[in-house]
């Protein structure tokens, strides 16, 4: 292993975030707020850490695996520390733990806050947040791969390590290609969304922020009510659309654009993702009507923009859901845990993960049944080999260890077990809100610093799909 390659690699991922920090920087002198020396500083310290191994560092192209995932899972652990600087250093309601936590949410695009005045942040902060949402839902890795595509073999290595084999599995591409088509998507559906925000009455600087949130299922609002700010029908339903879209696999979206046959419409995935949205809208709808709506128009709009929001791990709020009956309650945490389809910008379990489970069971009822037969796991007409069964299976309950052992922590701690649960949860899923003190409408400002570090290393586990952080520790057993 060469520590200094490492190094280096990760150097080009601060300068990327250097960028970021300078654009947020301008916004703040253009508009002469409180944040100009706090992301002038950042700026300053974050290039000077890129620049000096792109200077001092030979050039290599080529990664061994174990070096992949180093440069991978530190730059992301250094991003947070990163991103956590501007703030720090802008001080109001942040202590160090406080604005790491807002770090993690931001690049792991979970939405959690601990701020109970978001308004009252400079514009150049503010665009931070939204700038560490963008960047971290495609993964500021595969950013600097896009940008710089003279990396050779590390650019296979890296963009492997980093975008996990089920959401590999939709992208027919040679490498460089795959990353073009994520940034074509991504770009296509932030710009998009802009324009439409823009049409029905959104301001620029709130449609963009609010554009960067929504496409990296991030979910951090310039006001403090969310989304609810605006009451507007027009507004909900375009974020609802992009947020669904964006729960959406990139390659099979790009694919229904260019009128290929992998598309949206013959993926059995996404027609399960379809239906079982469908069918939670319909049940929140269902109880929420005459209890805390007494229209179906009420009923419809905000079951549709909470289910559709948790679901792909968002974390907007057009209303405050943790008022509403327990049926609803569960059926939005049913949605937290199992989030959308890999291969997009959610976070959490993955669906996919959730149907090959369950096909895998039906496979091996039917083995009980018929010893002598030969029944393979099959999603549509594709054959789902063992060995990614098995890994499906291993996540699944590593997920719900940490679950329950995250959970207990919490509780330990002294809060309500649905605080607990639904925190834990969110954190893990990337989702962002949850119920009892951290509702929708709320924030994670009354958890101690404690609860906050558990909840900042779920968020990290939860985008780094468990396995990848987890290898950190256990570098040295690699052959």
């Amino acid at each position: 292993m060469r520590p200094h390659v490492i190094i280096r690699y990760i150097g080009m991922v601060m300068l990327f975030n250097a960028a970021f920090i300078f654009v947020s920087f301008l916004i703040s002198l253009y508009n002469k707020d409180a944040g100009q020396l706090p992301l002038l500083f950042s700026f300053l310290i974050t290039l000077l850490w890129g620049v000096f191994p792109l200077v001092f560092v030979p050039k290599a192209t080529d990664l061994s695996n174990k070096e992949g995932y180093l440069v991978v899972v530190l730059s992301w652990i250094l991003s947070c520390f990163i991103g956590s600087l501007p703030l720090l250093l802008y001080g109001g309601e942040f202590t160090f733990v406080k604005a790491l936590f807002e770090s993690v949410s931001g690049y792991t695009t979970t939405g959690a806050s601990i701020l109970t005045n978001v308004e009252a942040l400079p514009k150049g902060i503010l665009f931070w947040r939204s700038s560490m949402h963008w960047v971290g839902g495609i993964g500021i890795v595969v950013f600097v791969l896009i940008i710089l595509p003279s990396l050779g073999k590390a650019q296979m290595t890296l963009s492997k390590m980093e975008i996990s084999p089920l959401a590999q599995e939709n992208f027919r591409y040679r490498t460089r290609k795959m990353l073009n088509v994520i940034m074509v998507v991504y770009l296509g559906l932030t710009v998009t969304q802009v324009i439409l925000l823009r049409i029905f009455g959104m301001g620029l600087f709130d449609a963009v922020n609010h554009a960067f949130a929504t496409v990296a299922t991030g979910g951090f609002s310039t006001k403090n009510n969310s989304v609810a700010y605006f009451n507007s029908v027009p507004i909900d339903i375009i974020i609802i659309v992009f947020m669904f879209l964006s729960g959406i696999h990139f390659g099979l979206l790009y694919s229904t654009i260019t009128l290929k046959k992998n598309n949206i419409f013959n993926s059995p995935i996404v027609k399960y993702y379809f239906w079982i949205t469908i069918i939670g809208i319909a049940l929140v709808s269902i109880n929420l009507h005459g209890k805390i709506y007494p229209t179906w128009g009420e009923s419809i709009r905000y079951a549709a923009f909470q289910v559709v929001s948790l679901s792909t791990t968002t974390g907007f709020a057009n209303a405050d859901s943790s008022i509403w009956p327990p049926f609803s309650i569960l059926i939005i945490i049913f949605f937290t845990i199992q989030c959308a389809c890999a291969g997009s910008t959610a976070g959490g379990m993955k669906l996919d993960r959730v149907v090959i489970f369950f096909q895998a069971l039906k496979s091996q009822i039917l083995k009980i049944q018929h010893p002598q037969a030969v029944i393979p796991v099959r999603i549509g007409k594709s054959v789902i080999n063992d060995e990614i069964v098995n890994s499906v299976v291993q996540f699944i309950v590593f997920y719900i260890l940490v679950l329950f052992v995250s959970t207990l922590i919490l509780t330990g701690l002294g809060y309500d077990s649905l605080t607990s649960l639904s925190a834990t949860a969110a954190c893990m899923g990337n989702a962002g809100p949850g119920f009892g003190l951290v509702g929708s409408l709320s924030n994670y400002s009354m958890l101690s610093d404690s609860a906050l570090l558990v909840l900042s290393f779920d968020m990290l586990l939860g985008r780094l799909e468990i396995f990848g952080l987890l290898l950190l520790f256990m570098v040295k057993s690699w052959r």
